[in-house]
């Protein structure tokens, strides 16, 4: 064997050795990248995890909050609405009996003026119960028409309760 031989098969054999190392710390390194990107897909998969049973139960928390509202505000409107049909039970009872002349409105009457031209004694009889002021009995009609009026402010007033008592359980904070 010549020395360029010896020259050319130790050039090869180090090209051999630089290869094969070059290989393994390839190999090597794929490993510990793999390994990495494994460990990284698992820290992302328990943080995606933790961020999704979070979104979860704020939901439900929400959720939660929602349908309380919602079942405060159906049993402000059942009462609401109970009141309002009372109120209405009770004027049209009253125009039912303004009606048959159960009942008759009256307005007190001034004393002291001398134009109303009533003649109903201001003071109390032996058969009455008078209590010593004056009084004139409306007609029915207009009596009728003034239990209309009153029966729908009655009616606003009841819906004005409700619309208030919404907008303060809508903005109340939680």
């Amino acid at each position: 064997m010549t020395p360029v031989q010896k020259l050319a098969g130790l050039v090869v054999l180090i090209l051999v050795a630089m290869a094969t190392s070059f290989g393994a710390a390839w190999q090597v390194q794929d490993w510990r990248l793999g390994r990495v990107v494994t460990e990284q897909g698992a820290q992302f998969e328990t943080d995606l995890t933790a961020i999704g049973n979070a979104a979860a139960a704020q939901a439900r928390t929400e959720q939660d909050k929602r349908l309380a509202t919602e079942q405060q505000l159906a049993a402000l409107d059942q009462q609401h609405t109970k009141e309002l049909s009372d109120a209405q039970r009770k004027q049209a009872l009253l125009r039912d009996r303004l009606a048959t002349a159960d009942v008759r409105l009256s307005v007190l009457l001034d004393a002291t003026d001398s134009a109303s031209g009533c003649n109903m004694p201001a003071t109390p009889g032996a058969v009455g119960v008078v209590h010593a002021t004056r009084r004139a009995q409306l007609d029915p009609a207009h009596a009728q028409r003034i239990i209309g009026i009153t029966d729908a402010g009655d009616q606003g007033l009841i819906a004005l309760r409700a619309c208030q008592a919404y907008a303060k359980e809508v903005s109340t904070p939680k």
